[in-house]
């Protein structure tokens, strides 16, 4: 009988492993990614989210000038798909380990050649770079830390930490201009349409000669079948050349275009460039 008693109490502990395995409860700070292209390379990151939950954040639960994992949990990993430059300091395209060191008035961020989770096993290692910048106090609150990219333009942005009422904000760098511009002389050599669009609008939107833009422009256009948003860069160019009596008849072409397309977006943006280089 002993033995019998003992089996099912065996088997009914086994249950109760099971089903307690099965269950699944929210994380306390949730694990988080993030993506966003900066010119020509992605950056992207993994990282966990500690909430504020009525708690004082930096100079209490994180202690100024103290090293912080920046997060929870894990070492948050940052990448970048090719070579960058953050606050004017060099990384070259691969993983990092990050770690902080906050301030009252600045934080330090030290980059690490990720090689794992254990955010420990950084602390003994020497940086790939270690990045100063100030620490901003804002009016508004953001409950969950939270990194993002922010304020991109053609070949840099920002990447930024916010937590609380404070927020740091490093500036990302990375060379487009010699990229591009070899790979227009490459492709140049048997372009497309479609290439000396694509030309044509870079120097157009980079500020270069606009005489070149609109030639590249217009050997798209000029070609069989035009397409209207094609049209549409073509006109902003000449009118841009303070050519705007041909930038009107060009954009009247796109807006024809378009309408047949069923695009009115375009339809849109031709006509009220029209009414404004009618003045």
């Amino acid at each position: 009988m002993s033995r019998i008693i003992t089996t099912v109490f065996a088997i009914l502990f086994t249950m109760v492993s099971v089903i307690n395995a099965q269950i699944k409860t929210p994380a306390a700070s949730p694990w988080a990614t993030f993506s966003q292209d900066v010119g020509l390379i992605t950056v992207s990151g993994e990282y966990s989210r500690p909430g504020v939950k009525g708690r004082t954040i930096f100079g209490d639960l994180v202690p100024f000038d103290k090293v912080w994992r920046t997060g929870a949990n894990g070492a948050t990993k940052i990448s970048f798909s090719g070579d960058v430059e953050v606050e004017g300091n060099a990384l070259t395209k691969g993983s990092y380990a990050v770690l902080t060191k906050p301030g009252k008035k600045s934080w330090d961020v030290h980059f690490y050649a990720y090689e794992g989770g254990s955010w420990g096993s950084y602390l003994e290692k020497t940086p790939s770079a270690i990045v100063s910048v100030p620490s901003k106090t804002t009016t508004s609150k953001t409950e969950n830390f939270t990194i993002s990219v922010n304020n991109i333009d053609v070949g840099s942005g920002s990447l930024d930490f916010a937590w609380d009422k404070t927020v740091v904000s490093m500036g990302i760098t990375t060379e487009v201009d010699a990229a591009v511009m070899a790979n227009i002389e490459k492709v140049l050599a048997g372009p497309t349409a479609g290439d000396y669009y694509n030309a044509g609008t870079y120097y157009y939107n980079s500020g270069k000669d606009l005489n070149k833009a609109l030639e590249y422009i217009q050997k798209a256009t000029h070609s069989e079948n035009p397409r209207f948003w094609q049209l549409r860069m073509e006109s902003e160019v000449l009118a841009k050349l303070g050519k705007h009596k041909e930038a009107i008849e060009v954009a009247k072409k796109s807006m024809n275009l378009a309408k047949e397309a069923g695009n009115e977006d375009y339809v849109k943006i031709n006509t009220k460039n029209i009414s404004k280089w009618s003045m």
